[in-house]
């Protein structure tokens, strides 16, 4: 059980780094905030039906993707705000849900917060698998996603289609915000995806440099989380998100001190 734990969390460590970055080079934090509660009763309703959470997960999680990328190519639309509405809507329909069903609510907990000390070697294989695809999607994709995100205007120029690399995106965050849930939970999901990417981004503005940063921050986090969590008795989800915003306080407060030292 431990071992699969510890497997489990370096392999979150590694997903969470590689979107991580491009989360926070391209603003996404409030979006992949709304899609963690956006894809609580997905994940909740493959439950109740007995299929893998990731099904359910990924098309509630997909619906919400292609909803927000069509309202930000709409002018007038204000998808910030729209997208703010499936936080709490999100939230609410998955705990209707959970209502539904007598006895179900004690499960509640390891949606929220995740129960990393009981994956099975499905999670693990369902982890390989999302972070296999995820690395040769960023990988294969790295130019046209860079574009697209950086100099949309200049992209379009150019022919290139940013609609669909945008939607390539958002779809590859929702996998990975999903895949994570039996680890870390969806709410605690976000900590984990954007605090080692953004500690990485205080110390080097190079892509290569920053995901490489990100990848090792993130699985920093996942092991120290664990460890505190098998120690001192703490929720493991818990553990791993404090022990990531540690990891980012901890970097901006030493970027802050090496700036205030004279050259």
């Amino acid at each position: 059980m431990i071992l699969r734990a510890v497997v489990e969390v370096v392999l979150v460590g590694v997903l969470t780094g590689l979107i991580g970055v491009q989360v926070v080079v391209r603003r996404l934090s409030f979006f992949t905030m709304a899609l963690t509660h956006a894809t609580f009763p997905g994940v909740v309703a493959a439950s109740i039906i007995g299929v893998n959470l990731l099904v359910g997960g990924v098309l509630t999680g997909a619906v919400v993707a292609l909803g927000v990328a069509a309202l930000t190519r709409r002018r007038g639309q204000d998808a910030a705000a729209a997208t703010g509405v499936l936080v709490s809507g999100g939230f609410a329909l998955g705990a209707a849900l959970v209502a539904t069903q007598s006895g179900f609510s004690r499960d509640l907990s390891s949606f929220l917060v995740g129960s990393i000390l009981t994956v099975s070697r499905s999670d693990l294989a369902a982890t390989v698998g999302v972070l296999a695809v995820v690395a040769l999607v960023l990988a294969v994709c790295a130019r046209p996603l860079l574009f697209a995100g950086f100099d949309p205007a200049g992209a379009r120029a150019a022919g290139v289609r940013t609609g669909g690399w945008d939607v390539l995106l958002l779809l590859t965050i929702v996998l990975v915000v999903v895949t994570v849930v039996p680890a870390v939970g969806t709410i605690l999901a976000l900590s984990l995806i954007v605090a080692p990417a953004a500690a990485a981004r205080l110390w080097s503005a190079r892509l290569p440099v920053m995901t490489g940063l990100a990848v090792l921050f993130g699985v920093a986090s996942g092991l120290a989380g664990l460890y505190v969590s098998a120690h001192w008795n703490v929720a493991a989800g818990a553990s791993i998100s404090l022990a990531a915003t540690a990891v980012l306080t901890v970097s901006w407060t030493l970027r802050r001190l090496v700036r205030a030292v004279p050259a």
